[in-house]
């Protein structure tokens, strides 16, 4: 055999093994991990258009309402529990401070803990300058440090949340889809830990169990639904002087004002920790067969007893 030859066979078994890796890749971006590509596939109704079209609207509603939460944040950036701002002692700060040298750092307080954090929360840059910022500009509505605007954009999605989930929560009660998909059973709790395992191993149903959520889908939905996002409501109206006029147990509720906005805060970031592990989960599970899902409605699911 000669060299060329062997070159060739060479050359030819790495193209295969790169083709394979390729299929691999986009089997799993369809199907997701432990699945069997090669089964047999029938779809399912798995989402209806008012589910469709809520999540979509919150999602972009949420995009906007953190965004600007930033940037109201960032008129005062730091965190405090009671009715007052103790101003030497926050539960979290967002400062910079000048170094040394005369440069400008940032400084991130939880507690009695101090972290320097320059370049993202503290202080960052800002047309190519290093100022005293919360958050940084690409984290904010709009870029540019402006309070007011801010605050409108805040309010003004503020009810286009509160709507859509009152328009959610009525028809999930109304058709059934709470009791039937969201509302956890005893069963659902039992089998939590053996989900948790499951997705922690990328173990994920493909077959007919993809029909319904399962336990920590369940668990995570409706805490999220019916437990983050009431409280995230509540506490921002408890920061309006306006509703603490016509409301005045609204801050009482919460301990005070200031921690309603230390709870509001958390909940927002809950929200974002929501979202990312969601955006994970549907990318491990099968990335394009759970996306035409939430836009099509219509979901693939291996069938039993064929398997190529």
């Amino acid at each position: 055999m000669t060299s060329e030859t062997q070159g060739a066979e060479a050359s030819d078994t790495k193209l295969e093994a790169a083709q394979r890796r390729q299929s691999v890749l986009a089997r799993l971006l369809v199907f997701g991990a432990n699945a069997k590509p090669n089964s047999l596939h029938t779809f399912l109704y798995r989402h209806g258009l008012f589910v469709r079209a809520t999540h979509w609207i919150n999602a972009v509603i949420l995009l906007f309402m953190l965004m600007s939460g930033l940037q109201i944040f960032n008129a005062h950036p730091a965190l405090y529990f009671g009715s007052q701002s103790t101003f030497d002692h926050p539960a979290l700060s967002l400062t910079a401070s000048t170094g040394p040298n005369g440069e400008l750092r940032g400084v991130t307080q939880i507690g009695s803990w101090q972290f320097d954090t320059t370049g993202l929360f503290g202080a960052s840059n800002v047309d190519g300058m290093r100022v005293a910022r919360g958050f940084p500009s690409w984290a904010t509505v709009p870029g540019p440090q402006w309070l007011a605007l801010g605050r409108r954009y805040h309010f003004f999605f503020a009810w286009f949340f509160v709507a859509n989930g009152l328009l959610f929560a009525l028809w999930a009660f109304a058709s059934g889809h709470f009791r039937k998909e969201l509302l956890p059973t005893s069963s659902d709790i039992a089998h939590l830990p053996h989900e948790i395992v499951d997705h922690a191993r990328l173990k994920f149903a493909h077959d007919t169990r993809a029909r319904h959520y399962n336990a920590l889908q369940k668990l995570t939905y409706f805490l999220v639904i019916f437990g983050i996002g009431p409280l995230i409501v509540l506490t921002g109206l408890a920061m309006s002087p306006t509703m603490d006029s016509a409301f005045p147990f609204l801050p009482w509720i919460f301990g005070g004002r200031q921690t309603a906005r230390t709870i509001h805060f958390i909940c927002a970031f809950s929200f974002l920790a929501f979202f990312v592990i969601h955006i994970v989960m549907v990318a491990l599970s099968g990335t394009w067969n759970n996306l035409r899902s939430m836009i099509t409605g219509r979901y693939a699911i291996e069938s039993e007893g064929q398997d190529g």
